[in-house]
């Protein structure tokens, strides 16, 4: 698939760059985190299949990046099935113990909003946390519709995204 056309591609959503603080209040919010390893191999592995887009390959979706890694303004499209949702990365986290980027939609996707992913490693007692958390609203005719069915999907994938970030600390033992 062909990423550049949606380079030039705007955001659907206004509040371009709020996971960083406070999310707008009208969204649907999602935060998320848990314990998916220890030690610093496991953080290192975690984090490079999430900043590697593997993350999105291990729950299930199929990756068409600009880049190899999440890198600020690389766009993604994602494609479950016949969905496409395209998105540009808003920042990246480059800490000594905390990765991770955030990526916004943009037009043609199914929904509206921010996606922040990041990985945390606690020197203290070794403990690798994967954290999600999003704002997000309809951003099309069918996730309108959907209503419901839309924030089941948001789970389900978020369930995806840990148990493929899991696997990824597992495979660094």
């Amino acid at each position: 698939m062909d990423v550049s056309k949606y380079r030039t591609t705007s955001f659907n959503y206004a509040d371009v760059g709020a996971s960083e603080g406070t999310f707008p209040a009208d969204y649907h919010h999602l935060t998320r985190s848990q314990v998916i390893g220890a030690g610093l191999d496991e953080y290192g592995a975690a984090a490079d299949a999430l900043m590697q887009w593997d993350m999105h390959r291990g729950a299930g979706l199929r990756v068409h990046p600009s880049a190899d890694t999440a890198i600020p303004d690389a766009v993604v499209v994602l494609t479950l099935g016949p969905i496409q949702s395209p998105c540009r990365v808003v920042y990246v986290i480059d800490e000594a113990n905390r990765q991770g980027f955030a990526y916004g939609t943009l037009d043609g996707h199914p929904e509206a909003g921010e996606e922040l992913f990041h990985i945390d490693y606690s020197p203290a007692d070794g403990i690798v946390t994967a954290h999600i958390s999003a704002f997000s609203r309809p951003g099309r005719w069918f996730t309108t519709l959907g209503g419901p069915v839309g924030r089941r999907v948001q789970a389900l994938i978020t369930d995806r995204y840990f148990a493929a970030l899991e696997s990824a600390c597992r495979s660094a033992r």
